[in-house]
């Protein structure tokens, strides 16, 4: 039997009525996401006397969601077959659920799917208009301690908007202005009238869709890097690559450890598929708040030779240049290869893994993490960020996320075949950094 058992269901609706007829399109970008879902969890301390009592969280959530139709809608299909939200204010789904250990032991023992207890998930119904696509979890621990779990389709969002949908909450919670209201709709991620295809992003999703990733057995595991570790690594390959980011860096850590136990592809190369979020890159950048999915992946790839004896600063050169030379076109051409795949009555093609198959490495650089909620929190950031992704297939999936130390520190959630974890948590590359290992094990 779990630690965690969820006590209560409720749905919280929005304080204000969505008019009549509402409803949100969903982006091709947003139909590609439709195989794989976000589960994203925020640990907070808390102090142990305390009692918690969910009536004002509710309060402040209803007031929120007044921001969020598209959350609280539920999902229908438009004259064309694609999916739409309507609008309609069915509610949000939130659970509340005691966790029988501490907050400290829960992140010494728990694993990776443990940890998905604490965001209870239920895949599409038949029928999905009585089907909630939010769900919220609230967690107490023995001794003080609570975690909110947060999980919804990839269809709907990318993690960005997961997070400000919380970080908005805890906002409204403490009275204060939101800082990164809801966008939803650009004419930027429509197809344009003359599609490009032709670009290598273009034909990377075309690959991508094609591709059949084998389905293994995955294993779990979160690095959290320290400020110190992570400048003492940066000055080390600072003369091969002076303007490296964080994300470079672990990016070309991982990927060199992990090339060795991986199989070249027939063109004896490795691959490394990059996810960034591209809402500022756009000629006309997207609000932060924008609602839907602004993710682009694109591939690098380099000769076996290369990465397997390539040194730490030669890699992270690699991995800055590549990430830099992302621009607005690849991104956009994305977008019109999709349009390109529409069926007959304009129905965008069926989705696929985006996440693989090849080796996938995700930055959250850009990620803003919110404070704790007035009063019950201690206004303070999370002790720990968690961020799942449903549905990973392939060679595995490397995320890079700010974490709750100040500066340069940053938490690394890895998912991998279990094999291939058990070598990478005895990797002196890795280890000599020496990170601290929270929630590690099964998925």
């Amino acid at each position: 039997m779990g630690r965690v058992t969820v006590n209560s269901r409720l749905t919280v609706v929005s304080s204000k009525p969505v008019g009549p007829g509402v409803t949100h399109k969903l982006s091709g970008l947003d139909h590609a996401m439709g195989l794989h879902t976000i589960h994203m969890i925020f640990y907070y301390g808390n102090n142990p006397a305390t009692s918690f009592d969910l009536d004002p969280f509710r309060v402040s959530l209803s007031e929120v969601l007044s921001m969020y139709p598209a959350v609280t809608g539920r999902l229908i299909r438009g004259e064309d077959g694609n999916w739409v939200v309507n609008c309609n204010d069915a509610g949000v789904r939130v659970l509340r659920a005691t966790v029988r250990t501490t907050l400290d032991e829960w992140l010494r023992s728990a694993d990776g799917a443990e940890e998905r207890d604490l965001t209870v998930w239920e895949d599409m119904a038949q029928d999905p208009t009585i089907w909630s696509p939010f769900r919220i979890q609230i967690n107490e621990f023995e001794g003080g301690g609570i975690a909110i779990g947060l999980s919804c389709t990839h269809l709907h969002a990318d993690p960005t908007c997961a997070t400000l949908l919380l970080k908005s909450w805890s906002e409204a919670h403490r009275r204060e202005a939101i800082a990164h209201p809801p966008f939803f709709h650009s004419s930027a991620l429509r197809g344009r009238p003359v599609l490009n295809t032709k670009t290598k992003s273009a034909n990377y999703y075309a690959a991508k869709s094609k591709a059949k990733p084998p389905s293994v057995k995955m294993a779990a595991t979160t690095f959290r890097f320290s400020d110190s570790s992570i400048k003492q690594c940066l000055e080390e390959v600072h003369e091969s690559c002076p303007d490296a980011t964080p994300f470079d860096l672990l990016a070309a850590l991982f990927w060199t450890s992990l090339a060795p136990m991986k199989s070249p592809a027939p063109d004896h190369k490795h691959s490394l598929s990059i996810c960034i979020d591209f809402r500022k890159l756009m000629h006309a950048p997207l609000p932060y708040g924008y609602f839907g999915n602004a993710l682009h992946f694109s591939l690098l790839s380099r000769d076996r030779e290369e990465i397997d004896n390539g040194r730490l600063g030669h890699v992270t050169g690699l991995v800055h240049e590549h990430v830099s030379s992302i621009n607005e076109e690849e991104c956009q051409s994305v977008i019109d290869w999709l349009e390109s795949q529409k069926g007959e009555g304009g129905k965008f093609g069926a989705p696929f893994r985006m996440y693989g198959p090849e080796l996938t490495c995700v930055s959250m650089e850009h990620m803003v993490i919110p404070r704790g909620y007035a009063g019950m929190f201690k206004d303070a950031k999370p002790v720990h960020i968690a961020c799942h992704v449903g549905n990973v297939e392939g060679e595995g999936l490397i995320m890079v996320l700010p974490s709750h130390e100040e500066g340069l520190a940053r938490t690394v959630m890895v998912t991998l075949p279990e094999e291939q974890m058990a070598k990478l948590c005895k990797d002196q590359a890795i280890l000599r950094l020496e990170p601290t290992v929270v929630a590690c094990g099964r998925q």
